[in-house]
């Protein structure tokens, strides 16, 4: 496959502006010359297949159920390990000082699909048992915890969300945020409490500490038309605190939360999809992306046209500039406003599982990332320069170098701080776990673009 040898830039560009001292300066510039090409002739194809299960490793909760004309119908609940505090207040409290138990679930006022004011109803179970990890959306959780036992149960919409205004002032939130607020028995609480003064170091030892209580399960128990992504959930306690100030005892009303779901934790959100008879037809003609759960796009690369192109355009002076991929996307006729994905993830067919297990970070070699953009309806992976390189120096390219996934993912951020300047980094990309999203993909007007330097003498 070598036949044509690839140089650096900076070398083209230093043949090009070199003479000897006592030449005519420019005189090379004259006699060399420089071509940039650019080649989109290059054909994609592709077809949709299901992509009925994935493994959510995220902290987002979904909980609801929505029947989405042109989706699909798509319930989910989901069931969490919980992080402890390192510590539970328990000077000058007594086992008898505790008075309630809450939980909290935290939504952004947007992050949500279908109707706000609908009532809806939610369960929620102690789990019994060790969750299992690697755990995947199709988890069943029927034998993790007792039906019998129920611990707790509320009806919650996504408008007040049984919150007062003025209990939402005294805790400072936003209006753009919402939350279910969950009553849990107050002898859980007390069973809490006792443990720790049984045994402090528990509660310090994640692992330990999910042995003994292996989490929390919420799962719907009546109502639909709308599904909500939490963002965060916590339980709190709350108790009555005796402290002496200047020899008088004074009683304080506190509250401490002491239990969260963390990205450290296991947490799974249990999905399952019908998908919409309309959205089957089109995927059986079309391309199409359809998350959390629904349907991936594979296609191909004519990796091996692409480089034979190159072959036939090139000398032995020439350079890759860049290799770029715009797929054109449309939105997908229903009716909750399901727009297309944020992010696409194009990955190696026979990597895409690994890339996710292993928690991977896409690395333009064979995984590449890329946003949708409003604006011109697509997503452009721009940085695949590399993979063109890659494959052009293996001494034989397999089909499979040329097969990949198109996938909907979220991409795991940090925000870091240099002086006055802030930037958020990518830490990790992660199946995408939100609200529905889907979109069509028109692989026919999808566009390489192989971008080269030729320099003739």
């Amino acid at each position: 496959m070598r036949l044509y040898r690839l140089i650096p830039a900076a070398l083209i560009g230093a043949t090009l502006f070199s003479c000897e001292e006592n030449g005519t300066i420019g005189s090379s510039v004259i006699q060399d010359k420089v071509e940039v090409l650019i080649d989109s002739s290059f054909t994609v194809t592709g077809s949709s297949v299901l992509n009925p299960v994935i493994q959510a490793r995220t902290d987002n909760q979904l909980l609801g159920v929505i029947d989405a004309k042109g989706f699909g119908k798509l319930s989910s609940d989901f069931i969490s390990q919980m992080m402890p505090a390192n510590a539970i207040d328990t000077t000058g409290v007594t086992v008898n000082d505790i008075d309630s138990l809450k939980m909290f679930l935290y939504m952004q006022k947007s992050a949500m699909i279908g109707d706000s004011l609908v009532p809806m109803g939610l369960d929620v179970y102690r789990v019994t048992k060790d969750l299992p990890s690697p755990i995947y959306s199709n988890f069943d959780p029927d034998t993790y915890y007792t039906k019998g036992e129920k611990l707790a149960s509320t009806v919650y919409s996504a408008s007040v969300l049984g919150l007062s205004d003025s209990r939402r002032d005294t805790i400072g939130l936003p209006d753009t945020i919402r939350i279910v607020e969950i009553d849990l028995p107050v002898e859980l609480a007390r069973e809490f409490y006792t443990k720790y003064k049984q045994d402090p170091s528990l509660f310090s030892d994640p692992e330990r500490f999910a042995k003994w209580f292996p989490g929390l399960y919420i799962k719907n128990s009546f109502g639909s038309g709308r599904l909500m992504r939490f963002y965060a959930s916590l339980v709190s306690m709350y108790y009555r605190k005796t402290v002496t100030l200047e020899t008088k005892d004074t009683v304080f009303n506190l509250s401490n939360p002491f239990l969260a779901v963390t990205p450290e934790v296991i947490n799974n959100n249990n999905m399952h999809l019908q998908v919409s008879d309309e959205l089957q037809t089109l995927a059986a003609t079309a391309p199409v992306v359809a998350a959390p759960i629904g349907y991936d796009t594979e296609i191909t690369i004519p990796i091996k046209d692409i480089i034979k192109k190159y072959h036939s355009n090139t000398n032995s002076y020439s350079v890759v500039n860049s290799m770029t991929l715009e797929i054109p996307a449309s939105v997908i006729t229903n009716d909750y406003g399901i727009n297309p994905p944020a992010n696409l993830l194009l990955v190696k067919k026979d990597e895409k599982d690994d890339f996710f297990a292993d928690q991977q970070l896409y690395n333009n070699r064979t995984s590449f990332y890329a946003t949708y953009n409003s604006t011109t309806n697509s997503y452009v992976f721009n940085y695949m320069r590399q993979y063109f390189l890659d494959m052009y120096e293996k001494e034989t390219i397999e089909d499979s170098d040329g097969e990949f996934v198109l996938t909907a993912v979220t991409p795991v951020t940090e925000v870091s701080q240099s002086g006055y300047t802030q930037e958020t980094v990518i830490m990790a990309i992660v199946p995408y776990v939100n609200t529905p999203a889907m979109a069509k993909l028109d692989l026919e007007k999808a566009k390489i673009k192989l971008t080269f330097s030729r320099q003739t003498m």
